[in-house]
């Protein structure tokens, strides 16, 4: 029998700053070995602080991940692409049939205002939120593997 190709993931957002960043870094981690995931930004910019804190809170080390630049060839090359903001899904070019467009519409941690606790609390929300959404996802990729249907019609 022959081993499955790992199925590519990627994760994009405005900045690929925060909530992109957090859902590749678990689906690297919950998905390891049959995912291969990536994330990019439409206007990258730097990891955000906060997202790595509250990823390693959860045992995820996020911190030499880096910030990239969407590419439409890069995502042609996708099983899956997955918008978690509205602006990053509006500029997604529309993708041939075989990369799965998925949309998991997430507030922007990083625009949060207040205290240090205030916006850490953001964080935390936008992680568990992702974190859910991963698993979520996961588990649609393994009852397929298991009923037997393409990946590619997953989710």
């Amino acid at each position: 029998m022959m081993a499955r190709q790992p199925v590519r993931v990627l994760v994009v957002c405005t900045g690929n700053s925060a909530r992109s960043q957090m859902a590749e870094g678990f689906l690297r981690v919950y998905g390891a070995g049959g995912v291969e995931p990536a994330s990019a930004g439409m206007e990258p910019r730097a990891l955000h602080p906060h997202a790595v804190a509250v990823m390693a809170e959860r045992g995820v080390d996020i911190s030499q991940q880096t910030s990239k630049p969407f590419s439409e060839l890069l995502a042609r090359a996708m099983d899956y692409v997955i918008t978690v903001c509205g602006d990053a899904e509006a500029r997604c070019p529309v993708l041939p049939p075989s990369v799965r467009h998925l949309h998991w519409p997430l507030p922007d941690p990083a625009r949060a205002e207040g205290t240090e606790e205030h916006v850490r609390a953001v964080f935390r929300q936008s992680r568990d939120a992702i974190e859910r959404l991963v698993r979520e996802f996961l588990e649609g990729l393994k009852a397929a593997d298991y009923s037997g249907s393409s990946r590619s019609s997953v989710v």
